[in-house]
């Protein structure tokens, strides 16, 4: 189904919304990532903050999925290594939920069903699995869709579905892998406000891969800059999550310096 009419979601607020913990803290030291016998980063030192959304842009192949993967634990450091909240990271774990821009959603389960996997894998009885992935899919705007297969929506509510269903599991930290560069213009800002709306009170740490300058300066507190095979800077971006501020001279400035510091 096109995405290209697709209207902003309606956003629906729910007597009580699902809880999750803290934030926690990322940290890389002198880290190497890549695969044996091909590095993509070396010398990678950065310190994700706890609660922070981080974003991280750069050309393609400069190692930005990469710099995600490796936070995930898929993808051990070659070299250094990377903690999080001081103690090394040790594999995938639940506390840290990875989006990619395929929704990944499995296709013959509904809506409501993919957002319970999670709460399945960690036992949650099914009674209350069921009424916090509807919580869910309401805050998402998809609680008229929630008995629907994937390939019965359109790719922004698949999307929906996908962070509804990372945020169910409670992560303590939310890496996604340019989740939105699928979408048309009006759709993907759709998206930019929801992720912002549904992030409020969870406390999650996100780092957010984009291509999109602008995107990346919206959702940021920082923006991390990959080029040459190292991070280049980490930069603190003027009124985060503010649409009014598109215009802001700092922001303004900001834009300039990333999009000079990566050379296009």
């Amino acid at each position: 189904m096109s995405t290209s009419s697709e209207t902003k979601p309606e956003l629906r607020t729910v007597d009580r919304a699902p809880s999750s913990p803290r934030g926690t803290r990322l940290t890389l030291h002198a880290t190497t990532l890549g695969r044996p016998h091909a590095p993509v980063l070396a010398d990678v030192d950065l310190d994700i903050a706890r609660g922070e959304i981080l974003t991280v842009v750069g050309p393609s192949g400069c190692g930005k999925s990469t710099l995600l993967r490796s936070l995930a634990g898929l993808l051990p450091p070659l070299a250094g290594e990377i903690d999080q909240d001081g103690h090394r990271l040790a594999g995938p774990s639940a506390e840290r939920a990875l989006i990619f821009q395929e929704d990944a959603l499995l296709p013959w389960r509904t809506l409501r069903a993919n957002v319970e996997l999670p709460l399945a894998i960690r036992r949650v009885p099914r009674s209350r699995r069921r009424v916090e992935a509807e919580e869910w899919l309401t805050r998402v705007g998809l609680a008229d869709h929630a008995s629907q297969l994937p390939h019965r929506v359109s790719g922004g509510q698949r999307q929906r579905a996908q962070l509804a269903r990372a945020l169910a599991g409670h992560p303590r930290a939310v890496l996604m892998d340019e989740p939105f560069g699928a979408l048309d213009a009006q759709t993907r800002a759709g998206m930019q406000d929801l992720l912002v709306e549904v992030l409020r009170g969870t406390g999650a740490t996100v780092v957010f891969v984009t291509h999109d300058v602008d995107e990346a300066l919206f959702l940021g507190d920082r923006v991390a800059l990959l080029g040459a095979g190292r991070l280049l800077a980490v930069r603190d971006v003027p009124h985060p999550r503010e649409r009014t501020a598109h215009d802001d001279a700092a922001r303004v400035a900001l834009r300039r310096d990333v999009l000079t510091s990566l050379g296009t």
